[in-house]
């Protein structure tokens, strides 16, 4: 990714007043919508206002978002079609729903190859973000994105409710509201398989856009954990995810306060902080509090 994701927003495809709203609403990252918010009757009018919206966005104005297109999946028969109308647009990227595994994905790489060449866009430029876990089929593959080669992934994400709907569940959270075992399991995987891969772990969606401690507090949680980022399903979403996902005040003095002491005894394995001591890993976690405080 070109830079740190922490909010990717979904906005539906075929929605002019929310499209309207995308310039203010304060995503990283704003992924427009041709699938699952999007009625089967109205697929065809939201992938020619995407198109249109692509085109007339002004990516120069400070703060304006990434603009990623969230495609039909391979087997609808409208992902190819999807790509033929945003692509000459040009999105940052693409997220490709429901694959069964990176094999897909090169599938929509290869097009994504053959379309931009024919339109003078930058070879490799326009990434993917899969979200990785909507089949059956899908977890057993996550640990293949490691060395698939796909040279186009910008991330992983995954996804609950479509997994449920392919295992015939009736829900995916306990009493407690906490994720079941199976979507804490694909989960977990796909947060060992995006850092396999080298690229980004994006969580997925807080249904209730309402509860704003409770995004903040599971973000954080999902930062501590790995994660660097956050599908949103509502621009109130955005300001709790973009701060559940900013090292505080507090943790980036402290991350360079590691950093100096490791540069100050460039042969040393463990240094001393304030009586404790700390290694190799406490430098690389240091660094990354940086980098997602933009001072990497």
């Amino acid at each position: 990714m070109s830079r740190a994701l922490r909010s990717l927003l979904f906005i539906p495809g075929d929605s002019d007043r929310k499209l309207a709203k995308v310039a203010g609403c304060g995503a990283d990252a704003v992924i427009l919508d041709l699938e699952d918010a999007v009625a089967p009757a109205n697929k065809l009018i939201a992938r020619d206002k995407v198109a249109e919206f692509l085109r007339g966005f002004d990516r120069t104005a400070e703060g304006a978002p990434e603009l990623w297109v969230r495609i039909n999946p391979l087997d609808s028969g409208l992902a190819e079609r999807d790509l033929a109308a945003i692509i000459p647009a040009r999105p940052d990227g693409i997220m490709q729903p429901k694959p069964d595994g990176p094999d897909d994905v090169a599938k929509v790489s290869s097009l994504l190859d053959h379309m931009e060449l024919a339109h003078g866009i930058q070879p490799g430029s326009i990434g993917i973000i899969p979200v990785a876990t909507e089949t059956a089929l899908a977890p057993f593959r996550l640990g293949e994105y490691a060395t698939a080669g796909l040279t186009r992934l910008r991330g992983l994400t995954w996804g609950a409710e479509d997994l449920a709907a392919a295992l015939g569940a009736t829900g995916n959270r306990g009493p407690d509201g906490e994720w079941l075992f199976t979507y804490r399991l694909v989960r977990s995987l796909t947060l060992m398989a995006a850092h396999a891969a080298g690229v980004p772990a994006i969580e997925t969606l807080h249904a209730d856009f309402r509860d704003e401690a409770g995004l903040l507090a599971s973000s954080r949680q999902a930062r501590a954990e790995g994660f660097s980022g956050r599908l949103a399903i509502h621009p109130a979403q955005v300001e709790p995810i973009n701060d559940g996902f900013t090292p505080s005040a507090e943790e980036v003095a402290f991350a360079r306060r590691v950093v100096a002491a490791f540069a100050a005894e460039p042969d040393a394995g463990t240094v001393g902080i304030d009586g404790k001591m700390f290694d190799i890993p406490h430098l690389k976690s240091a660094r990354r509090t940086l980098a997602a405080a933009g001072e990497g």
